[in-house]
């Protein structure tokens, strides 16, 4: 664990005096997708709004490899649930922000932002307007502006919740792929055990009032898995074993 790319040690945070998560520690590996899972109110992007720096919390530290950054924002990329496209800015200029933001000039950030689009499956999208693409294609954009605004780690809350079951089945195959293509580390947040147990390397169960760490679980056989996964007995162990922790 000293050695991992990304660490939240101890982790305590209170709004208003009440404590909303206590003694939480995760870890994200180099290259690896963990979840964390936990009913509404368990404490999940609370513990983002720490590890992004947003929120400094009353106890604890995080480590981006090896480097401390409680409280200091800009060092890891954080996607919210939505897209938060920006309506009046073309595809290219939305997903160039980052760049923009750390100094680079129109011309050079649209340049490198462009590189990635065949990679991203959004050739020919570039002058477009978020309005004109379909949802699952604006997510893939969101993503890429996440991308190049990280140090090779991404916070994502729920990216993909408000997506459709053939939709989201197509785009979860498709994050795995181009997140080992550009060696990406993903912590995740998510209400859908299914999607948890189906993505992950890991698995952290949040739960209770304050929210702590209930279990941790390694989910095998590794990515990339059969597609008929999620029919096997293996799958279902899985599933019962968190509803059997989330219920305690």
């Amino acid at each position: 664990m000293s050695d991992s790319i990304l660490r939240a040690e101890h982790i305590t945070k209170c709004y208003d005096g009440i404590p909303i998560i206590e003694d939480v520690s995760v870890h994200l590996e180099n290259r690896e997708l963990v979840c964390l899972l936990g009913v509404s109110g368990s404490g999940k992007t609370t513990l983002f709004h720490v590890i992004s720096g947003l929120n400094p919390p009353e106890e604890g530290k995080v480590f981006l490899r090896g480097e401390e950054i409680t409280g200091k924002p800009g060092h890891i990329s954080y996607m919210l649930q939505k897209d938060l496209l920006l309506p009046h800015k073309k595809i290219v200029d939305n997903v160039a922000l980052p760049l923009l933001l750390r100094g680079a000039g129109k011309k050079e950030a649209r340049e490198k932002a462009g590189t990635f689009f065949e990679q991203f499956g959004l050739a020919g999208t570039e002058l477009k307007y978020p309005a004109q693409l379909s949802g699952g294609m604006r997510q893939r954009a969101a993503l890429l502006r996440t991308y190049l605004g990280s140090q090779g780690v991404a916070l994502l809350d729920e990216p993909f919740s408000a997506l459709d079951a053939l939709t989201k089945t197509e785009i979860h195959t498709w994050y795995l792929h181009v997140m080992d293509q550009i060696e990406l580390s993903t912590l995740f947040i998510t209400h859908d055990i299914d999607e948890a147990i189906r993505l992950s390397d890991r698995i952290y169960i949040l739960g209770g009032k304050p929210g702590r760490i209930l279990a941790e679980l390694k989910i095998d056989p590794p990515r990339p898995r059969d597609k008929d996964f999620s029919l096997t007995r293996e799958y279902a162990d899985y599933k019962r074993e968190i509803l059997r922790i989330l219920d305690q």
